[in-house]
């Protein structure tokens, strides 16, 4: 039953979903929209929630948002929070996996967050309303806001929103809305739209005309695979100056300087001596770490993804990266094979590693680099490996989706004493 908590509460902590955290004689209390140091009036609450009704004095690491639809917008959870705090707060809640995953001794953390305005991948939602589309992200556990405003999207995405809009109104496949998918990759904007009806021959001279007129490469239709609607012109990006031609929909990380975070404190954590052995590479994608690996030894690139491994295939040629197409979780690349690998570099889904990991752990490869996207699936896949004696020897903490709660970090692990296998 709903009921109203009155009086001043202090804000002690950000939970995991960036609500507030307020003790209070009735237990813990989450309160959205509130920032750890704010005293608060508490509105309506209901189980372990309540609303926040008033700030009665802001905590010091309490800002204006900087967007005019936060609030209504559902892409930006916390920027009610000055960023450094918020970074500071990221790099605590993967201290705070790898504390539980059992490390006793964590190195400081390197730290890294890129500008606003940096985003260069997105994913919308799109609604017809009346005579205009709706285009922009849903509001939390709602409806989809338009995105007339926004501090995160690279302004030339951003600038794309408004046209997009009028074309979406005029397609004939649209009748209530789909989905719309955006890269900004080196050749320009790579859409992938999913619509609520079939696509004719308007639909296409349609997308046709726009990828013209917008400097649009490629226009595709969600499926499996995805239909590609419009081709104006050559497909392309970089990775470490080597140039692929990325599927539909492709995974890119959402910021260049996010990007550059990872890959650099990868290689920095490689070994110095022993790469004759070679680079082991789990969940490769189209090559994001592969060619800057490469770089250094010969990288044996393991992707599940057909489009993806098609894509680092054709690539490839040239290069000391050997492609190879393996579901990891089903067919994990076997202990012995990892025992033999100068370095396993492993950047793995949102779920962590799942079946992979447990090959990591019977192989003892000697030097494990794992790139974490969720400080959940990040204790409970590097657990097994400090029990075995594995440390850590450095940490990089990036903050890539910025006023979000995720966050990115790259663990550089060792194991000292290792066997003949590992012998340099």
């Amino acid at each position: 039953m709903e009921q109203d908590m009155a009086g001043a509460t202090r804000v002690v902590a950000l939970g995991n979903d960036g609500d507030g955290i307020a003790e209070t004689p009735a237990g813990r209390i989450f309160v959205p929209g509130a920032v750890p140091g704010d005293v608060v009036a508490l509105g309506a609450a209901h189980g372990t929630h309540a609303t926040l009704d008033r700030i009665i004095t802001p905590g010091p690491d309490r800002v204006t948002p900087p967007c005019a639809l936060f609030g209504q917008c559902g892409g930006c959870r916390v920027q009610q929070m000055a960023l450094p705090a918020l970074l500071a707060w990221k790099a605590g809640r993967v201290l705070d996996a790898l504390h539980r995953a059992g490390f006793a001794t964590i190195p400081t953390p390197a730290t890294v967050q890129v500008a606003p305005q940096g985003r260069r991948r997105v994913d919308l939602a799109f609604r017809r309303e009346g005579r205009r589309i709706v285009l922009g992200l849903h509001r939390r556990r709602g409806d989809v806001v338009d995105m007339t405003a926004c501090t995160l999207l690279d302004p030339a995405l951003f600038a794309l929103l408004s046209p997009l809009r009028d074309m979406l109104h005029s397609l004939p496949g649209v009748h209530a809305g789909g989905d719309l998918q955006i890269n900004m990759l080196d050749s320009g904007p790579d859409l992938l739209i999913t619509m609520d009806g079939t696509p004719d021959a308007n639909d296409r001279r349609i997308l046709a005309q726009f990828s013209k007129a917008h400097g649009i490469p490629r226009i595709s239709l969600g499926g499996t695979p995805p239909e590609t609607l419009a081709l104006n012109g050559p497909v392309f990006h970089h990775f470490d100056g080597v140039r692929v031609t990325p599927p539909p929909g492709a995974f890119l990380q959402p910021a260049r300087r996010g990007e550059d975070a990872i890959r650099d404190a990868v290689l920095a954590a490689l070994p110095t001596k022993g790469l004759k052995a070679g680079i082991i590479e789990l969940y490769a994608g189209c090559g994001t770490l592969s060619f800057a690996l490469a770089a250094h030894a010969k990288v044996l690139a393991y992707e599940g993804d057909r489009a993806a491994l098609a894509c680092l295939k054709q690539a490839s040629g040239g290069t000391r990266v050997l492609p190879a197409l393996r579901d990891l979780n089903r067919q994990p690349v076997m202990a012995a094979e990892l025992a033999k690998a100068a370095a396993v570099v492993l950047d793995p889904p949102h779920a962590g590693a799942g079946a992979q990991m447990a090959q990591i752990v019977a192989g003892k490869p000697r030097h494990v680099i794992y790139v974490s996207c969720n400080p959940a699936a990040l204790q409970r896949d590097l657990a097994p490996l400090q029990q075995l004696g594995y440390r850590l020897e450095h940490l990089t903490v990036i903050d890539q989706f910025l006023w979000s709660t995720e966050v990115e970090a790259v663990c550089v692990l060792k194991l000292p004493g290792a066997g003949k296998n590992h012998r340099r």
